[in-house]
């Protein structure tokens, strides 16, 4: 189905299940060396690719309505569906000064132990930067 309904939190905000036909496993891998060495040499094919090779790294997320997201990926699927953790959301508004015709830009911040992101709302999503 395209339900992502068994994707639940505990209340100390981690998730304890999730739904394996609709998102990435490979955050499931509980080897870190051999993990680490599928992301170098996993060889790009589709778009998504480049998601699959940050899980459990830190991603930048452009949203509609001029929010962005800072956090760490645990989680997508095909349509951009996303659970991140540690996240910083910054919401950007301006407004125009009465007196003086002047655009002002309002910048709010708020941090978020645990997310998920609906995928109709991404409108870019950036890996970490790597250097090799």
């Amino acid at each position: 189905t395209n339900d992502l309904s068994a994707l639940s939190f505990s209340a100390k905000n981690t998730i304890t299940s999730v739904n394996h036909n609709q998102l990435s496993a490979s955050h499931l891998d509980s080897n870190k060396t051999s993990h680490t060495q599928t992301k170098k040499q996993t060889k790009m094919e589709e778009p998504l690719d480049l998601i699959k090779l940050s899980i459990d790294e830190r991603v930048y997320v452009k949203c509609r309505n001029d929010r962005e997201l800072r956090g760490r990926l645990h989680a997508y699927d095909q349509h951009l569906n996303m659970v991140l953790s540690e996240v910083e959301e910054t919401i950007t508004s301006t407004e125009e000064d009465e007196e003086t015709g002047e655009e002002i830009v309002n910048k709010k911040t708020r941090s978020v132990g645990m997310l998920f992101v609906r995928g109709d709302i991404v409108v870019l999503v950036s890996p970490p930067l790597r250097t090799s």
